[in-house]
């Protein structure tokens, strides 16, 4: 097989809007340049929901922008206009773990932050992370985010 014949690498990061994800996503960028591969960065969402409540039908446009802007400030953080890689977006209606483990198949590498925003503010681990090191189709590297 010729080498612009293969599938070019990949690696899926997590990013939800978290200092640990930006970070994640950094750290995605750093080590796509290094090893020659893309990067995906995935954003998940789901439609708030109550009991006896429906939602009106905007709302589902106006999560998926709130997840698109969150997604595109982190990488605007990470990267310049001289980025070192092509960073592929998607946003995905749905849970976190879900999307970011259809995501990792047929990647070469799963990156997520230590904790997102929900949980326990004390865990090491978030319940996504924990998820994905356990299941992942591909070799997952957590990413802790260490505040100044």
């Amino acid at each position: 097989m010729r080498e612009q014949d293969a599938a070019p690498r990949r690696i899926v990061v997590g990013v939800d809007g978290s200092p640990a994800s930006v970070d994640a996503l950094r750290w995605a960028v750093g080590q796509a340049h290094a090893v020659g591969a893309d990067v995906e960065a995935v954003t998940a969402w789901l439609h708030p929901s109550a009991p006896g409540w429906s939602g009106h039908p905007d709302d589902e446009e106006f999560g998926a922008a709130i997840a698109h802007k969150i997604l595109d400030n982190a990488v605007a953080e990470v990267s310049g206009p001289g980025r070192p890689v092509r960073i592929a977006t998607r946003v995905v209606k749905g849970g976190a773990v879900a999307a970011l483990l259809a995501a990792a198949r047929g990647a070469e590498l799963l990156v997520v932050g230590s904790r997102g925003f929900g949980g326990f503010s004390g865990a090491l681990l978030g319940s996504v992370g924990q998820h994905c090191v356990q299941h992942a189709p591909c070799p997952v590297v957590v990413v802790r985010h260490d505040a100044p």
